[in-house]
């Protein structure tokens, strides 16, 4: 297994395949995203990243780190997003592994905290977030705030 960064990659066309069969309603809405470069730009961010865990030809996993996310706010970037591991890899912690590695992109980027907005309670405690709040996010929808220093 490997990760690799969607944006770096020459098949992209073969992730969005991946990234479309997931059964998870964000993962068709980061699809539309990445297919339009302006919109993925406009709500998350410019240069934000989508790393994918691989195994062969499938994604095991993926996750973005990018400047904005569902929760605006200026004083809070990066934020983690879309984080979904495929059924068939669950209960082997490789969320837990893809979070570390974009921890670690986020840390070399000299940022030392990073942020994610979700609906899970207990999850991300779990990886060494702590909850800060909850917030109405962009759809005018509760997110729960959480945040670890690097």
């Amino acid at each position: 297994m490997k990760i690799i960064e969607y944006f770096m990659s020459d098949n992209k066309e073969h992730w969005n395949e991946q990234i479309a069969i997931a059964e998870w309603g964000a993962a068709k809405f980061l699809l539309k995203l990445l297919n339009d470069v302006q919109e993925f730009n406009a709500l998350l961010g410019i240069g934000g990243k989508l790393f994918l865990l691989v195994d062969g030809e499938n994604i095991v996993s993926f996750v973005t780190l990018t400047r904005q996310d569902c929760v605006r706010d200026e004083n809070m970037f990066p934020w983690l997003g879309f984080l979904y591991t495929y059924p068939d890899y669950r209960g082997n912690r490789y969320s837990e592994k893809l979070l570390r590695y974009a921890e670690e992109e986020a840390k070399s980027d000299n940022h030392s905290i990073v942020y994610l907005a979700t609906d899970h309670i207990g999850l991300y405690e779990e990886y060494g977030y702590t909850y800060l709040e909850t917030r109405k996010d962009c759809w005018d929808e509760e997110a729960r705030i959480y945040y670890k220093k690097l």
